[in-house]
């Protein structure tokens, strides 16, 4: 018996050992697990028990344009935040930060009285605010440093740029498109807990910074950017239009170099601004050309030797019955040739023409322009027009798409197809961003122009750019885009607009046009003009070709572009400066004397290509007395090189900086 009740101790000993021993095998494995394969994935948890992350807003990176001037920059800004916890007294700091904030006591009373031991109170505020915010001394509330973006030309190229959020994540243009490579990691501020998860106060803060994203480089010039705004802008509120665009472009390369678009906005403060101000209607609008098509139209015509230029058409003396319709001449022609076609803008002309070249071959020659599909610019929203399938075409659709009606394109269409003669026969694709690059200089990507295809041989665009010259000379509809001293290939348009609500034609709402390449002979500039619904008149001549000219002649001096022919002698001193608008940072040098009576009889001197100290030590010496606008180098003056000056004459010498 009792050999019976030992063996059995034993045994219960062996079985009890064995579980302690199976335990602390398991118990071993289970802390190796934890503490060796586990370490850092528990080392992070802990770290997230203790400390809470509040985020701050990421540093974007520099949008330049091609000269290297910043468009759209990231400043240090403070963000306002509240420790609840520590306010002593909440209605006393609401009261006070009430009116400092804009922002209702209640409200900021609410916020302080919560469970929270972070809160927000303001972000991304100005300077002088926070300056009066902190003259306050309320214990409790802080200040940390965040990213805020900034425009420094205010609305120069707002609709390319774009805008952000308050994230700050891209909302518009290119903030948008490149909001991947500009938008930098975030940054984080630390707060601790204590053993039961209280939050501590914020005493002895980590900041962890954001870094900065990458910087991106556009083939825009603000100087050109801005004078096709101002020009714009001041056609738009003359005509008393409903808004308005105007491209320019490399047509060799497809470079943007600018992209206006009217009404406007001011980007540091878009909110202020209705939704239709922020639309880049150069992206976001497509239009019926009008007769600017014709110019495609005649182009595809000699392409295929349908045509020659000196072919003859019957314009029915400016009425043409057409598929139970009636089309008509603004005025009244008999016999035109193909390139009087051009210039008068006759739509008879253009139907006969379009009428013998056939429907499936008008529809694959605008096709191959470009016209119904994207042009691929690297901005977001790009509309596509509108093109009927070729199989819904009658005798009637065939006549009006070939003088610019039933067919919608964008601006980017029709200004690279306009390009594809001016560069001999080759469609380029429109690109904005030329590079993207890191703080170091180091180019991350670099953009080249890309060839779609080629659309006409070298030959058709000769003749074509001879034919649209004419168009600006003398009893062309394009006259007031002419401008002193260069050949202009061109081309109007005036197209009815469909009303929303009728779905037919209006009988007062016109879109008016104006596209071309200046100079003729050696294109550097593609430039497109649209005025929507103008008021005072109708006409693309009148209306857009005047916008076209000064677009095209102040850009040209800029660029140092000498004149390719003859100038007539002008004493009118220009209204604008063609460069965009000094920022507080750059300088301008402005000397102004007026001219007295000695000088009169005296002789302007040629100052082309001076620099001020040259000019200024000229005026010394020939005690000439002159206003000199602008720094870098002379590009223009008034009077003319020859011309006597007279003691009633506006004398000036305008300057702008050194490419």
């Amino acid at each position: 018996m009792k050999d019976s009740r030992e063996k059995w101790s034993r045994i219960r000993i062996r079985i009890i050992g064995g579980f302690f021993a199976v335990f602390f095998v398991i118990t071993s494995a289970r802390a190796f697990y934890l503490q060796i394969l586990k370490e850092d994935d528990w080392i992070r948890r802990a770290e997230r028990q203790h400390q809470k992350m509040v985020p701050l807003t990421p540093a974007r990176g520099t949008i330049y344009d091609s000269t290297g001037a910043p468009l759209a920059v990231s400043v240090e800004v403070d963000s306002c935040f509240a420790e609840p916890a520590v306010i002593q007294d909440v209605e006393r700091a609401a009261s006070l930060l009430s009116p400092l904030l804009g922002v209702p006591r209640d409200a900021i009373a609410k916020k302080l009285s919560g469970k929270k031991s972070f809160v927000w109170l303001q972000r991304q505020i100005t300077p002088e605010l926070a300056r009066r915010i902190k003259e306050l001394k309320i214990s409790g509330i802080g200040f940390v440093k965040e990213s805020r973006r900034f425009y420094p030309n205010s609305e120069v190229a707002a609709h390319v740029i774009g805008f952000t959020g308050l994230d700050p994540e891209g909302l518009e243009g290119i903030e948008l498109g490149y909001n991947r490579q500009i938008l930098g990691s975030t940054g984080y501020m630390v707060t601790e807990r204590d053993a039961l998860g209280r939050e501590i106060a914020l005493v002895g803060t980590v900041i962890k910074k954001a870094s900065k994203g990458y910087n991106v480089t556009l083939t825009l010039d603000k100087n050109i950017q801005y004078i096709a705004e101002k020009e714009l802008a001041k056609s738009v509120t003359e005509s008393r239009a409903a808004g308005g665009i105007a491209l320019v472009m490399e047509p060799q390369t497809g470079k943007i170099l600018a992209m206006a678009s009217s009404p406007s906005f001011n980007p540091n403060a878009f909110r202020r601004y209705p939704h239709d101000s922020l639309r880049n209607r150069a992206i976001a609008d497509s239009f019926e050309p009008g007769s600017t098509m014709k110019v495609f139209l005649i182009a595809t015509a000699l392409e295929e030797k349908v045509v020659g230029a000196n072919d003859s058409f019957n314009c029915e003396n400016g009425s043409y019955a057409i598929g139970g319709r009636v089309i008509h001449d603004t005025h009244r022609h008999g016999s035109l040739r193909v390139s009087e076609i051009l210039k008068y803008s006759s739509n008879i002309g253009a139907a006969k023409v379009g009428s013998r070249l056939g429907p499936q071959r008008v529809y694959d020659g605008l096709k191959k322009f470009g016209f119904g599909e994207v042009s691929g610019i690297d901005l977001p929203g790009e509309v596509v027009g509108y093109m009927r399938p070729r199989s819904g075409w009658g005798s009637l659709d065939l006549a009006t798409i070939s003088f610019g009606q039933g067919i919608s394109v964008s601006s980017l269409q029709l200004v690279a197809a306009v390009s594809a003669i001016a560069n001999g026969g080759l469609l380029m694709k429109p690109y904005l961003v030329e590079k993207i690059s890191d703080d170091s200089g180091t180019v991350i990507r670099q953009f080249s122009p890309q060839i779609r295809r080629r659309v006409l041989s070298p030959d058709t665009t000769r003749a074509m750019a001879k034919m649209m010259v004419g168009v600006t000379t003398e009893g062309g509809t394009g006259l007031n885009a002419a401008v002193d001293g260069y050949a202009v290939a061109g081309k109007t348009g005036t197209a009815q607009k469909v009303d929303a609500l009728t779905k037919c034609y209006s009988a007062s709402k016109r879109t008016a046009s104006f596209v071309g390449f200046i100079p003729a002979d050696h294109p550097r500039l593609a430039i497109l003009v649209v005025v929507d619904e103008p008021k005072t008149n109708v006409y693309g001549g009148v209306v857009a070709a005047p916008v076209f000219r000064e677009i095209a002649r102040q850009s040209l001096c800029y660029l140092k572009v000498p004149p390719t022919g003859p100038l007539k002698a002008k004493g009118k001193a220009p209204e604008t400066l063609p460069e965009a608008k000094p920022r507080p940072e750059e300088a301008v040098t402005v000397a102004e004397a007026a001219i007295d009576e000695g000088a009169s009889g005296a002789v302007m001197p040629n100052f082309q290509g001076m620099s001020i100290r040259q000019v200024l030590r000229y005026m010394e010496k020939n005690s000439l007395n002159v206003k000199i606008v602008g720094s870098g180098r002379a590009v223009e003056q008034n009077p003319l090189p020859g011309r006597r000056i007279s003691a009633g004459d506006q004398v000036w010498v305008r300057f702008v900086p050194s490419a």
